[in-house]
């Protein structure tokens, strides 16, 4: 008997306006975390002095954006299929974690501001 917990087996087929959406979302997680990484490697080459703070701010910003594109795939398939078996939407911890890591993230930039 085949498993039927994969984001395209078992259950019924969504609204395709709700795949959609969570496959924008899931865009959205990888447009972020190409971000955060494209600010991590101008901190790390555009700062003249480089000091410890600005490897930390360029670090933060790269491990950010490592979680965050590892983890986008794994939320819209669970995602996906919630919506086929028609059970509630997965809470995530990413929102948290994100919204914890930019925070860190933009302390850090003002310190450098305010040190350089």
């Amino acid at each position: 008997m085949a498993e039927t917990n994969g984001p395209h087996e078992g259950g019924s087929e969504p609204d395709y306006r709700f795949t959609l959406a969570n496959e924008r979302t899931f865009l959205a997680w990888l447009r972020t975390a190409l971000g955060l990484l494209a600010g991590g490697v101008a901190v790390h080459q555009l700062v003249p002095d480089p000091t410890a703070l600005s490897t930390v701010l360029a670090s933060l910003c790269v491990v950010l954006a490592a979680v965050l594109a590892a983890s986008a795939y794994p939320r819209w398939r669970r995602v996906q299929s919630a919506m086929r078996a028609g059970r509630p939407l997965p809470k995530s911890g990413m929102l948290v974690l994100l919204t914890a890591g930019i925070f860190a993230i933009t302390l850090t930039a003002a310190a450098l501001m305010v040190l350089s």
